[in-house]
């Protein structure tokens, strides 16, 4: 049985009132829709995913599930039943035994939730999971209560929701009008829809602190793990000074095959070690000519990168200079904005700050620059 998911990105979600659509929001160091990607596939139950987004997003979609297994995303509608209806589409040539249809904006699926919608379409054309409502509802005008609603029987649905490919095909062909969601194309269609446990856990992230509640709920499954660099380079005539991706004006600079930032480099081999992979010298070898002169900032780019590829967040870092001159404090602030912007992190996760030897050593001595620097993690248990 092949299954195929489609993954549901093209609302605007206006009541979340946020700068960009929710699904595009970071949420333990990772977009949104990131992190619904991979819990689908988690299980292996998934085959592959099939993005829906808004006209336009097609390209950064695309470079946000980079890696998983996903097709080409293609653009909704106006409504989500039209870009329901677009998915389905687009998976028709090839169609899947089973579909899945999945919200971007919900994060976190349950371990299991899958693999028992599967077992219940074995005796129905859909399946959705649901939880029993538990609050008193009450029906409202004008800011009264008009009636209270009775809670027996009633259950709030939850994504994703799982279709035999054709009954959901034919079941969008059929009925027009508008549902919110596509159990209710089926229900509409006379086909029965099973329920299946769903999880508190599985929230659409609608209002205004369901961020943070996803994310606190993450956060204590998360390991911290530390990591420590350090690095020396030669000051010698002809050559800019750079340190920690500002160039800092000096009679010398630092020599290296790179451009020998000692800062950003001992920042490099920090979060490389706190990964537990490797040092600079592993990912950019200085035997290779590509490197020659090369700007750290990339380096400093692709140990970020790393993190979020490890589902892990950036906790603090810390980078201390050692040298008499030049002075640093000066150029700290400038530091620690360019570091923080290349770590993607807000400045106040990040210290750079200076010390000397007392004129002790090679660094007393004004020959070098040496730095060191420490990083904490949160990585995914």
């Amino acid at each position: 049985m092949r299954v195929v998911a489609l993954l549901m990105a093209a609302g605007n979600g206006t009541r979340l009132g946020a700068p960009v659509p929710k699904q595009y929001l970071p949420l333990v160091g990772r977009p949104v829709i990131r992190h619904a990607a991979e819990a689908l596939l988690r299980d292996g139950l998934v085959a592959g995913l099939q993005p829906v987004v808004a006209a336009g997003e097609e390209a950064r979609v695309a470079a946000l599930l980079d890696g998983l297994p996903v097709r080409p995303p293609v653009a909704g509608g106006a409504t989500r039943q039209e870009s329901v209806r677009a998915g389905l589409g687009a998976l028709a040539a090839d169609a899947p035994d089973v579909v899945l249809v999945h919200d971007a904006a919900r994060p976190v699926v349950t371990p299991g939730t899958i693999a028992a919608l599967l077992a219940a379409l074995r005796d129905h054309p859909g399946a959705i999971p649901a939880q029993p409502v538990a609050d008193t509802l009450k029906a409202g005008e004008d800011g009264r209560v008009s009636r209270t609603v009775p809670r027996a029987g009633l259950y709030r649905a939850q994504t994703p929701q799982a279709f035999r490919f054709g009954a959901l095909l034919d079941a969008h062909r059929a009925v027009r009008e508008e549902v919110t969601d596509d159990a209710a194309l089926l229900e509409a269609a006379g086909l029965t829809v099973a329920l299946v446990p769903g999880s508190e856990d599985n929230v659409k992230i609608t209002y205004p602190g369901d961020l943070e509640r996803v994310e606190a709920a993450m956060l204590p499954r998360m390991l911290p793990r530390t990591g420590t660099g350090f690095d020396v380079h030669r000051l010698v005539p002809g050559r800019l000074l750079w340190l920690c991706g500002v160039q800092v004006p000096h009679e010398l600079g630092l020599d290296g095959h790179s451009d020998a930032d000692v800062g950003l480099h001992a920042l490099c081999d920090a979060i490389y070690g706190a990964l537990a992979e490797g040092d600079i010298g592993r990912h950019f070898p200085p035997s290779e000519a590509q490197w020659k002169d090369a700007d750290s900032s990339a380096f400093l780019r692709h140990a970020a990168g790393r993190v979020a590829a490890r589902g892990g967040v950036l906790c603090n870092a810390d980078v201390t200079l050692i040298c008499e001159r030049p002075k640093i404090t000066p150029h700290a602030p400038a530091m620690i904005a360019r570091v923080a912007e290349l770590l993607g992190v807000p400045a106040d996760r990040v210290s750079v700050k200076a010390t000397t030897t007392e004129r002790l050593g090679f660094t007393g001595r004004g020959e070098g620059i040496a730095a060191q620097a420490a990083v904490s993690l949160l990585l995914p248990a």
